[in-house]
Formats: C-alpha cells, structure tokens, sequence
C-alpha cells in the first residue's frame, strides 16, 4: 500500500580494505596457496560493520558495481555479501561489501509549459519609472568630466 511509489534499488558496493604492495603480496600468496574465498574470510577482519560503510560514504567509496580494471579477477562468494578483486600484474588486492541502497521514490512528472507559451501569458510590467514625475523643462547645461 505504501510502497507503491517505490522502487527496489540496486545494490551498491562499498570498499572494505584495498592493499598494495607487501601486504598485497601476501594476500596474493593466501590466494595462490589456498584460494580466493580464504582470501575473502582473511580480509574480512577489515570490515568493521557501520564504520566501515560511514567511512566509505563519507570518502566517497561507493560503487555502482565492483570497480575492476581489465587485468583484474573478480571473484564473488555466492554465500556472502564480499567481493574480492586482485591484479597480480600491479600487486593490488581489494575487498567490497554489499551496500543496500534505499529504494528511491518514483518522482511524478509534472508538465512542462513551453518557454513561448510562458513569454506569451505574461503581462507587459507597468513602467517603473513615471513619466509624470519627470521634469517637462529641458535642462541646456553640458556636463563635462
């Protein structure tokens, strides 16, 4: 009943850690020793709940979909809301959350009136200046600077 105007929103992804260098590496080396989900579960201690989604809000970590580059592998966890990206290439690993994003309302469209129909309905404004007011007594001295 009250949902009507709502739409189901898409959900978003927020970044829980990313890592470069040594301890990318390592991370790496977790994925290549026992696989990609151990990797998931070891970089999950990252994932400090609220925190973690203010702080990507406020940074501005936030995703539409999972931010990957063409050497990157995605991997996703059909049991879990992460996302694990890694490029060995360039030694980077990142983990991303599921973030659901509030359902948005469906705004009415209201009708738009045409630019040439609004110069046609206004009224030609009153003139601000009077001319009764002015002097009938023209003035025969120059001003000079």
């Amino acid at each position: 009943m009250f949902d009507k105007g709502l739409r189901t929103a898409e959900p978003r992804w927020i970044s829980v850690v990313f890592l470069q260098g040594d301890e990318a590496l390592a991370v790496l080396s977790t994925i290549d020793l026992r696989g990609a989900i151990a990797a998931i579960q070891h970089l999950q201690q990252w994932d400090y709940g609220d925190e973690t989604v203010d702080a990507a809000l406020i940074n501005g970590y936030v995703y539409d979909r999972i931010p990957a580059g063409r050497t990157d592998r995605i991997i996703e966890d059909d049991g879990s809301p992460y996302a694990l990206t890694y490029s060995k290439q360039f030694g980077y690993v990142s983990l991303l959350r599921r973030y659901p994003d509030e359902p948005e309302p469906n705004l009415a469209r209201t009708p738009r009136v045409a630019s040439a129909q609004l110069a046609q309905s206004r009224q030609p404004a009153a003139n601000w200046a009077s001319t009764q007011a002015r002097s009938s007594a023209k003035s025969a001295q120059a001003i000079s600077l």
